[in-house]
């Protein structure tokens, strides 16, 4: 059934794989749409496909337009306003994580394996910011087929980590330097381009989340704390640093507000 509010779950969604750092994943988690999601894109190739397609489409459409529109919004933040932009972005992920240990049951649930496996995660995903380049670099010029298989590749990789919550699709694209040519791509429309690095996407959304699927029904409490982990994990890696100016120091701290609170709205509504 067609739900109308799918399309802003699917931009909010599209807006965070945009950013290095956050994860499409964690916004479904805080929308209440992840395990929905997860599942209707493990399905879409069975036989139960029509009971999913309306969902992924809406939800498709969505992110699709917020890619779009917001890719050069998206650009300028993080040229202009770098750190108040990431701090919006600490806000989402702290917001969710009172909503995700709630949803676990963690007093009941949690023994100390699963601690043992949150904590790894986290520190996983939190060992990902000594991977951060320097500088974004340029998009690439003088591409070739080869190049056009990596692309297909790396955006296969992507997705993975775009299905789980607290790895960013993007800050994977951006330590194997991929990252300023696909932003580029969106931004400008280069079709050929966009082609190829989206059906790496489809490919590794199709297969991943049957995997990430089987886990959730097999062991949903480890999944739990192992999702609790990389949520965490990935506050260090979004953590701008904060420059001692007021203007900054504000602006930071009002991004920070805005983001927790926009993160208990949606927590809300899902």
């Amino acid at each position: 059934m067609f739900d109308w509010r799918n399309l802003f779950r699917g931009m909010a969604m599209g807006t965070a794989d945009l950013i290095p750092g956050v994860s499409g994943g964690t916004i479904a988690v805080i929308l209440g749409i992840y395990d929905q999601f997860i599942n209707g894109i493990s399905n879409i190739i069975s036989k139960e496909w029509k009971k999913h397609f309306v969902f992924l489409a809406t939800i498709g459409v969505g992110m699709i337009t917020a890619i779009i529109l917001l890719s050069r919004i998206v650009e300028w933040l993080l040229v202009s306003y770098p750190q108040p932009t990431n701090f919006f972005f600490l806000g989402l992920i702290l917001g969710i994580l009172p909503f995700l240990l709630k949803e676990s049951n963690y007093r009941e649930n949690f023994k100390s394996k699963h601690v043992i496996a949150l904590v790894i995660s986290a520190i996983l995903v939190a060992c990902m910011v000594f991977f951060r380049p320097a500088e974004d670099g340029s998009p690439m010029e003088n591409l070739t087929f080869l190049t056009y298989i990596g692309l297909y590749f790396a955006g296969w990789l992507a997705s993975m980590a775009m299905l789980l919550p607290g790895i960013s699709g993007s800050f994977v694209l951006l330590i194997i330097g991929v990252y300023p040519t696909a932003l580029n791509a969106v931004s400008t429309l280069n079709i050929p381009l966009i082609l190829v690095i989206g059906a790496g996407v489809a490919t590794g959304f199709i297969i991943s989340s049957k995997g990430i699927r089987y886990l959730l029904s097999r062991f949903p409490v480890m999944m739990y704390a192992i999702i609790i982990g990389l949520v965490f994990g990935s506050l260090f890696v979004v953590y701008p640093g904060l420059t001692l100016t007021l203007s900054n120091v504000m602006l930071s701290i009002l991004a920070l507000l805005l983001g927790l609170i926009s993160a208990v709205k949606l927590g809300d509504k899902g």
